[in-house]
């Protein structure tokens, strides 16, 4: 019983910030629910200040625990790890964080070396919103997860591979709504898709497979 209270609190937390963005920014939430079947919110929040918004910030903590708790699920249902581990999770929530914000940061440094830095700001507001709308969904199988007595690896492995398929609809659209710049600087947005799309989540799964 006292192995998951902390996971019984963090999902209580992550449900707060969920009610306290509905009720705070009510037509933009509705709108960002509709992410998966409609752009219509990426054309009205297209705007770079965005991202630093109240609304982002809320949904970037639920983001990370969200994608922290399903990461170490899946771990145990592998028979990788504990899934009531908390200093685990404190280091997968650790590690997911400072990645997401590194590369956020590694972003703005690329954008502002190349003179693309409209092209990066749009692509990492499409990218945040996405993976943004990932963890969001993820939070209720996350709970039935965690506290279901046995987990199918079957089950575990459709999650991760409709998530991925998820990713290759964002890039693909935002490829789509930036395919006039794309092909006038195809050089540049390729070093930058092998650097910061590609060669980052090797990295992950590399460290994940082997630590």
């Amino acid at each position: 019983m006292y192995a998951a209270d902390w996971a019984t609190l963090l999902f209580l937390v992550c449900l707060t910030l969920v009610v306290i963005t509905r009720s705070v920014f009510e037509k933009r939430f509705v709108d960002f629910l509709r992410l998966a079947v409609s752009d219509k919110y990426l054309k009205v929040y297209r705007d770079p200040s965005h991202l630093f918004s109240g609304f982002t910030i809320l949904l970037f903590i639920v983001q990370v625990l969200s994608l922290a708790f399903f990461l170490q699920i899946a771990m145990a249902s592998f028979g990788l790890a504990s899934k009531t581990d908390w200093l685990l999770f404190i280091r997968i929530f650790t590690l997911l964080g400072s990645f997401i914000l590194i590369r956020f940061l590694i972003d703005k440094i690329i954008g502002a070396s190349f003179n693309i830095d409209d092209f990066v700001e749009q692509f990492n507001l499409q990218k945040v919103s996405y993976r943004t709308y990932i963890g969001l969904m993820l939070l209720p199988l996350n709970i039935i997860l965690y506290y279901s007595d046995g987990i199918h690896q079957t089950l575990i492995s459709f999650v991760i591979g409709a998530v991925i398929l998820f990713n290759l609809f964002a890039y693909l659209i935002s490829l789509k709504n930036y395919q006039n710049f794309v092909a006038g600087k195809l050089f540049y947005f390729i070093l930058y898709l092998c650097a910061l799309e590609i060669a980052p989540y090797y990295f992950m799964y590399y460290w994940f497979t082997k630590y």
